[in-house]
């Protein structure tokens, strides 16, 4: 029987997935799984009973990868769950950048007590005209599983799209409309673009990539979007490119104590993953992940150990083994299976920089004697008998 403890409200239409197998717990020591979608984990302290945090969303900031890899705990994320919730609120966001739909809104209700309001309203609208967004253009940066359909679906609506992703995977360059255009570089995105939205993580490279030199590069009257992490811009860089009309208008889905009051600024209170649908959706991933975990031993959409997945266990015998990314370790795991006159079937060794994980099938029952002798290697962190 395993045992899971949820730091947040999950979905029920993930925790319904759990089988007869499976048991709630309020005590996260008791806990073999947690599951969380914002609660901050980094002071908390990890039982040796826990084997999977499952993130229900994307970002894993709350959560303290590197100490929980070398506690032997694996850390999953679910990627493109909440990618179509986001798509949408970033097209959203693309017309309200266009057409100056808030301040207008804001203007109404300033004078909804007035009785002539429908004539002020026709009189007034002019203040907050805007532009289509057919015929203007796009750069998409970053055309991951939310970037590209957000490219795809402007293309849609008649912009020329620009895209620029050094990393983009095979499977996301197929499904990209073939009308937009690739480019090499970010740059090439700053000096063409009407607007510019952003879908990249948070990497050394990617920091505060909106800045005072990279605005500078951009049209001027440039619409910049956020829906992807709050550093990958320069809140003091953005402020001075509003006021001076470089950028008419900077949407984020992070407001911070900054851009909260910045003019120019449409501050929108993180709402990107904020539906029912994506709620559904990563409670369900993150569920379904834990569960091949701990009953397979497969590793998928982890953020902290490398992938590894040997799909459902039909072997005698199965061990799970995370260690450190160390010369030779498979190499010792083997010897001390052939000591142990027992045949390895199958296995699998993944690494991920610091740590690694090695999957054996065996041809008989795992003996716990195997256990014991796997744990003695140099660089093992956990040692998980599957069968």
């Amino acid at each position: 029987m395993y045992q899971v403890h949820c730091l947040n409200q999950i979905s029920s239409k993930g925790m319904d997935l759990l089988t007869q197998d499976y048991t709630q717990t309020p005590a996260a020591e008791e806990a073999q799984a947690i599951l969380v979608r914002s609660a901050a984990m980094h002071d908390m302290a990890f039982s040796h009973e826990l084997l999977a945090i499952a993130r229900a969303g994307a970002g894993v900031n709350n959560i303290p990868l590197e100490k929980a890899a070398e506690q032997g705990v694996v850390v999953f994320n679910t990627p493109g769950a909440n990618a179509n919730s986001v798509v949408e609120l970033c097209l959203c966001g693309m017309l309200l950048g266009s057409r100056d739909v808030v301040d207008g809104i804001n203007w109404v209700q300033s004078i909804k007590d007035q009785d002539d309001i429908a004539k002020k309203v026709e009189k007034g609208k002019s203040k907050f005209a805007g532009h289509e967004l057919a015929g203007k253009s796009l750069g998409v940066i970053g055309l991951g599983a939310v970037g590209g359909p957000v490219a795809n679906a402007a293309r849609r609506l008649g912009m020329t799209v620009y895209g620029c992703d050094p990393f983009i995977s095979i499977d996301a360059a197929w499904h990209l409309d073939s009308h937009i255009i690739k480019v090499n570089s970010r740059d090439e995105i700053y000096q063409k673009c009407d607007m510019i939205t952003l879908h990249t993580p948070l990497l050394p490279d990617t920091t505060k990539m909106i800045n005072r030199e990279s605005l500078g590069k951009m049209k001027d009257g440039v619409v910049i979007l956020n829906f992807a992490r709050d550093l990958l811009v320069d809140d003091e860089a953005m402020e001075e490119a509003l006021r001076s009309g470089k950028v008419r208008r900077y949407i984020t889905d992070f407001p911070n104590q900054k851009t909260a009051s910045m003019a120019g600024v449409i501050a929108i209170p993180h709402l990107g993953a904020s539906t029912q649908e994506s709620e559904d959706k990563c409670a369900m991933m993150a569920v379904r992940q834990v569960m091949d975990y701990l009953e397979n031993g497969n590793i998928v959409n982890s953020v902290n150990y490398p992938n590894c997945d040997m799909g459902i266990c039909t072997k005698p015998g199965r061990l799970v083994i995370l260690h450190r990314n160390i010369p030779n370790s498979l190499g010792q795991f083997t010897s001390a299976v052939a000591k142990r006159n027992i045949n390895i079937s199958d296995l699998m060794n993944r690494s991920r920089g610091a740590f690694a994980c090695t999957i054996l099938d065996l041809d008989t029952a795992t003996p716990q004697e195997l256990v014991e002798d796997l744990k003695t290697v140099d660089g093992v962190l956990r040692v998980r008998k599957i069968r």
